[in-house]
């Protein structure tokens, strides 16, 4: 695909697709705008050519209904501060009013189009909501990583319309992080995968399982494994239906060579409360009415010594229920460990995203994904349909 240093934009109107789907409290204010900022290289690059900007993003999952508490006011006036510069936030994304702001708009200006959500066509990825879309710039960036996974009017119909089409900064800066681990990593290579269910990952396990030479798993999936490996784990979350996929996995790991980690013992209790009674006991003594709910001591060492020698760390997934800071150990450990490890490390996934955010330790990674569930799709091997709409429009247009 064509990036966006690639492309003259110079005094053009340039449509640009970002993930702006931020965290709000109760009061509307926007409590991390990270995803705002991974704009700003793209959004600058727009304006330092003279050209108008306009962004396109959602918040929320509206469903296709305007609701008031997901519009993008937020946004623009966080946005607006960081730019130094007026935003102007047209009331809807598409519509005669929204064509009219965008004729009227001059060389250097920023427009922001209301949430897309707001319309069921967006999701539906209609033609002819896409269709509308494209005629409103000369050239579309897609900058939104985070959304790349989804087959969506405004990141992947929208490709058979625009005049000229490529990706933004942010997109070429995952793209290459990720193709070039997965592909030609450093080696010793790990992949720490976490989470609650195995369901979510499977695919990027059995990829990443024949790429690795370690593999650690924790979090609630790893209930599912040692479930497969024989050990009863009281009321902690395993998914049935998975156990003799996390054999195969196990016995993959043994045919290839490459070390699979589990936790050798767990923090249970009989509930996720804050306030319930907890315990540390090894895994083949988990109460059959508690569950577990963290890594112990134990196991943050086992997964510390993993982790000591090697040069590629790629992490999807805390380790336990980190929120609640009687679980949180294991996830924090781990942060800190990754961090403070001398490799290339990568953390992808919105709580892995979070938990390293939170324990104060982000300076120290070498780069954390936007994107989620994208990051999960590519770990899986999968390709992404707003990637691949890029690609298919390179070609139409050449």
């Amino acid at each position: 695909m064509k990036y966006i240093n690639e492309i003259d934009i110079k005094g053009k109107t340039v449509l640009c697709r970002f993930d702006f789907n931020v965290p709000l409290d109760e009061d509307l204010h926007i409590t991390d705008d990270r995803r705002i900022k991974t704009a700003l290289p793209t959004i600058n690059h727009v304006l330092d050519e003279d050209a108008r900007v306009i962004i396109m993003a959602h918040l929320g999952r509206p469903g296709g209904k305007v609701i008031d508490s997901l519009s993008l006011r937020p946004v623009a006036k966080r946005l607006s501060r960081l730019l130094d510069k007026e935003v102007i936030l047209a009331k809807d994304c598409v519509g005669d009013d929204v064509k009219t702001l965008i004729r009227d708009i001059k060389p250097g200006c920023v427009l922001l189009l209301e949430n897309l959500r707001f319309h069921i066509e967006e999701a539906e990825n209609s033609d002819e909501f896409a269709r509308e879309l494209a005629g409103y710039a000369d050239v579309y960036v897609d900058d939104a990583f985070g959304n790349a996974h989804r087959t969506h009017a405004s990141n992947v119909g929208i490709t058979k319309f625009a005049k000229v089409c490529c990706a933004g900064f942010l997109m070429k800066k995952e793209l290459n992080y990720f193709s070039a681990t997965l592909e030609d990593p450093f080696r010793p290579f790990v992949s720490i995968i976490g989470g609650l269910k195995v369901s979510g990952k499977l695919e990027a396990l059995a990829n990443l399982i024949e790429k690795v030479d370690k593999m650690i798993i924790g979090g609630g999936m790893a209930f599912t494994f040692l479930k497969a490996m024989g050990y009863e784990v009281g009321k902690s979350i395993i998914e049935e239906n998975l156990i003799n996929t996390a054999r195969r996995v196990i016995e993959i790991a043994k045919e290839r060579g490459v070390k699979l980690y589990l936790p050798v013992d767990c923090v249970i209790a009989e509930s996720a409360d804050p306030k319930a009674v907890t315990k540390i006991v090894p895994i083949q003594e988990i109460d059959s009415d508690w569950m577990g709910l963290d890594i112990g001591p134990a196991s943050i060492a086992l997964f510390r010594e993993a982790l000591g020698n090697v040069k590629t760390i790629m992490w999807n997934g805390p380790m336990g229920v980190f929120e609640i800071d009687a679980f949180s150990m294991g996830t924090f450990s781990m942060v800190h460990t990754v961090a403070q490890s001398h490799a290339l490390t990568i953390v992808g996934g919105g709580d892995t995203d979070v938990a390293v955010h939170r324990a104060g330790q982000s300076d120290y990674i070498t780069y954390i994904s936007t994107g989620g569930g994208a990051s999960l799709e590519l770990l899986g091997g999968k390709e992404l349909p707003a990637v691949k709409a890029l690609d298919e429009c390179k070609e139409r247009i050449n």
